[in-house]
């Protein structure tokens, strides 16, 4: 089982305890990890996404990979309050939404992507892996 380093950062109503956070994380991971997940506000997923990506708005999950071998190194920024509208427009508990986009996060840390439809597949196949294994599998990958 891969070694991981968990830094939390941020909170607030609806963040789960850093023990579940390494529950969810640990499956997704093939190698050792130092991973730092940042909640943050709309106002800094705005200004992350715009000075980051280019786009003028808040997004969900932001990944910035530094390293990925031998050991993968990264920084996973959540948007709580899109994270929130999102899950009430899908209908889905906050808690489960939160799972998936983390592990969408630790994936991408990982060298996943979904810039192609091959990727694309490959990478929802990998998530619903994992969200099933948590017990998450309502959610939509």
């Amino acid at each position: 089982m891969p070694r991981l380093s968990l830094t939390v950062q941020g909170g607030g109503s609806g963040v789960p305890s850093t023990s579940t956070l390494r529950r969810w994380i640990a499956p997704a991971l093939a190698r050792d990890a130092q991973l730092t997940l940042r909640f943050v506000s709309r106002v800094e997923g705005r200004r992350l996404n715009r000075e980051f990506r280019g786009k003028d708005y808040a997004t969900n999950v932001l990944t910035f990979d530094y390293q990925r071998r031998p050991m993968t190194v990264a920084d996973i920024v959540l948007c709580l309050p899109v994270l929130r509208a999102e899950a009430r427009a899908q209908r889905k508990k906050l808690r489960a939404h939160l799972a998936h986009l983390i592990l969408h996060g630790v994936l991408h840390a990982q060298g996943y992507d979904h810039q192609t439809d091959a990727q694309e597949r490959r990478m929802v196949r990998r998530e619903r892996q994992l969200l099933a294994q948590l017990g998450v599998a309502a959610a939509r990958a």
